[in-house]
Formats: C-alpha cells, sequence, structure tokens
C-alpha cells in the first residue's frame, strides 16, 4: 500500500496537475519554507465561494511539489470554509504515508499557501 502511494506522489511529482499562473486571480499566496529552500505561490479564481479554478508555481522536493499538486486537485468546487478546516491530518490522509516533522513541514507548505490566501481575500472583502 505504501508503494502505492509513492507511486502516485511520484507521478504528481513528475506530472504535476494544475502546474501555472493564473491571469487576475481572486487570490494569489505563497509561502517559503527557509530550512530547506522549499516554495509554493498559488493563484485561484472564486465562483459562489467555491474553487473554480486553482493553480500553483512551486520549487523543491518531491513531497511539496507533489503535495501542491494533490492539493489544488481537492481544492476544486471546495468551499472556502471547507478549506480553511483542513488540517495536519487531512494533509496526512491526501499524502498517504507517514512524515517526519521535517517532511510534515514540506507537505504542509501548500496548505498553509492556500488559508493565507483565502484569509487575505476574506478579509479584504470584509474591508470593502
Amino acid at each position: 500500500m505504501i508503494n502505492l502511494y509513492r507511486e502516485r506522489l511520484m507521478d504528481h511529482y513528475r506530472h504535476p496537475r494544475n502546474r501555472g499562473r493564473l491571469e487576475n486571480p481572486d487570490f494569489s499566496s505563497g509561502q517559503f519554507n527557509p530550512s530547506c529552500g522549499d516554495s509554493i505561490a498559488l493563484d485561484a479564481k472564486l465562483q459562489n465561494d467555491r474553487i473554480k479554478e486553482i493553480f500553483f508555481e512551486g520549487k523543491g522536493c518531491v513531497i511539496s511539489q507533489a503535495t501542491a499538486s494533490l492539493l489544488t486537485e481537492l481544492a476544486k468546487g471546495k468551499t472556502m470554509v471547507e478549506l480553511l478546516n483542513l488540517d495536519e491530518a487531512a494533509m496526512l490522509e491526501l499524502v498517504g504515508i507517514d512524515l517526519g516533522p521535517t517532511r510534515l513541514k514540506c507537505a504542509l507548505l501548500p496548505l498553509e499557501a492556500l488559508q493565507e490566501g483565502i484569509k487575505k481575500y476574506q478579509k479584504k472583502g470584509s474591508n470593502a
């Protein structure tokens, strides 16, 4: 079973889904992990409070880049509230393998970028 998850991670790393940037996104955000150099930038468009389109760019290890690809697939069609409720356990389930503390930080980087972008978008909307 573990090999199946590793193969899926390698597939997402080698053939990332939703890689690129969006023109005129509703929100953009990014995260950088200074301890390993991994970076993730996300762009998203919303429709009725749901993610309509989402793309990412990034550099880093297999875990951070594959997780970004997996997360963009998961995020499509989800509400902002659903995505803000994702946590470490949800990301570990998405990755499908046990991760030590260092690798866990890599897996959480895309989620942190996504949730930061949503919060900035919501704050901007409440200030309008």
